[in-house]
């Protein structure tokens, strides 16, 4: 192994894993984690469930047409999260440079961990089984000399896999994979690069800038780099969030705009939770809606000071939905969505904070406190009701 020593841990069919580990009864079948309504989409499927092409981001009416037997099971995120901060706890007893990449997948630079833990394979093996020591839970670890290397390593042995690509070995890897592995290459960049007589990451690493300049333009060298195993990227354990944001996928359109705006009123006090849980105030608002035809449309307004305040973030958001409105008056919505950006760490109030925003912090965190104790749906604000409810 070189100098530099990542590892890229992957749970394996995380969400659906601890659904099976918490109802027994599940285990060895095809299992679906995602929404079931008529718009709902797999979060995650089984092994079993993916021996018939289901696979997460699957339209869940695509995915049970392939297997009519599977179990459908909506998500859990509060206990994914729980028992993602039990993994992540086994990462931080082998080093502090731990980038999460979401709840079930991080990468980590164990360089210099050597001296306590010994070497980079005997440490991706001991983080496995203390993984299932404490969840019940499988992993698959990826060791290289790179990000690039290690998260490719991760998925060529899954599940509960440990690959090692040995500082050196990379061309001998990479070279006769299909250029669709190759993280950053869609499907319809594939297709570009076959069409041109490119098929694997051998030939791509080979091609001349002539072929690949016309498919990448100024990043034809990284790619070609990547295609050779070549990656100096850090790992970042200290990754600044640059959005925060929460969206919802209509089960039939929508063109009502007060239900829309109830709809939006929810959005924006999820967000705003998700903020305040995070430690941070945002400076920017901003609204994703998306029609019928999938057309899709953003909207965003900047502002200070900086806040955390739902009833802020929602007042501005409503105030952008209107402007959409305005320009397509009777479009039918598809999905909404309410993101804040400009995020900075969250400060206590000055003391020129006037009575309104002090009492509309003092509500945010009473109904936050709430709802960790009781459940996200345990209260909601008159605003956010559907009109037939308000």
């Amino acid at each position: 192994m070189g100098e530099r020593a990542i590892l890229h841990v992957d749970m394996d069919a995380f969400y659906a894993s601890v659904e099976a580990r918490d109802d027994p009864s599940l285990a060895g079948k095809p299992l679906l984690v995602g929404g079931t309504g008529g718009r709902g989409v797999v979060a995650a499927a089984s092994y079993e469930a993916r021996r018939f092409g289901i696979h997460s981001a699957m339209p869940m009416r695509e995915a049970l047409k392939r297997c009519p037997h599977a179990v459908c099971v909506r998500p859990r995120m509060a206990r994914y999260k729980e028992v993602s901060r039990q993994v992540f706890g086994v990462f931080g007893e082998f080093t502090d440079l731990v980038q999460g990449l979401s709840l079930d997948e991080a990468f980590l630079d164990v360089t210099h961990s050597r001296s306590l833990h010994g070497e980079p394979e005997a440490m991706a093996r001991e983080i496995k089984r203390r993984i299932h020591e404490r969840t019940g839970l499988t992993a698959s670890v990826g060791v290289a000399p790179n990000k690039l290397l290690s998260k490719l390593a991760s998925e060529m042995e899954k599940p509960d896999g440990l690959k090692v690509i040995h500082d050196g070995e990379a061309q001998a890897v990479l070279d006769p994979l299909p250029v669709g592995r190759l993280h950053g290459i869609g499907r319809k960049t594939a297709a570009r690069l076959e069409a041109q007589g490119i098929f694997t990451l051998g030939q791509l690493r080979a091609a001349p800038d002539a072929v690949l300049w016309p498919l990448f333009g100024r990043d034809t060298r990284r790619m070609r780099d990547r295609a050779a195993g070549i990656d100096e990227r850090p790992v970042l354990p200290d990754v600044a969030e640059q959005q925060v944001s929460s969206e919802e996928t209509f089960d039939a359109d929508l063109t009502d705009h007060r239900l829309l705006h109830g709809h939006l009123a929810r959005l924006a006090d999820r967000t705003a939770e998700r903020l305040r849980a995070k430690g941070l105030v945002a400076g920017l608002v901003l609204i994703k809606v998306r029609q019928r035809d999938f057309t899709t449309f953003t909207r965003q307004r900047s502002f200070s000071p900086a806040t955390h305040e739902t009833r802020l973030i929602a007042e501005v958001a409503a105030a952008l939905l209107d402007q959409w409105f305005a320009e397509h008056p009777r479009v039918a919505v598809r999905l909404l969505g309410v993101g804040v950006g400009h995020l900075a760490p969250a400060e206590q109030l000055d003391l020129f904070t006037t009575p309104q925003r002090v009492a509309s912090s003092a509500l945010d965190a009473t109904l936050d406190r709430i709802r960790d104790r009781f459940g996200a749906a345990a209260v909601r604000r008159a605003s956010s009701l559907p009109r037939e409810d308000s």
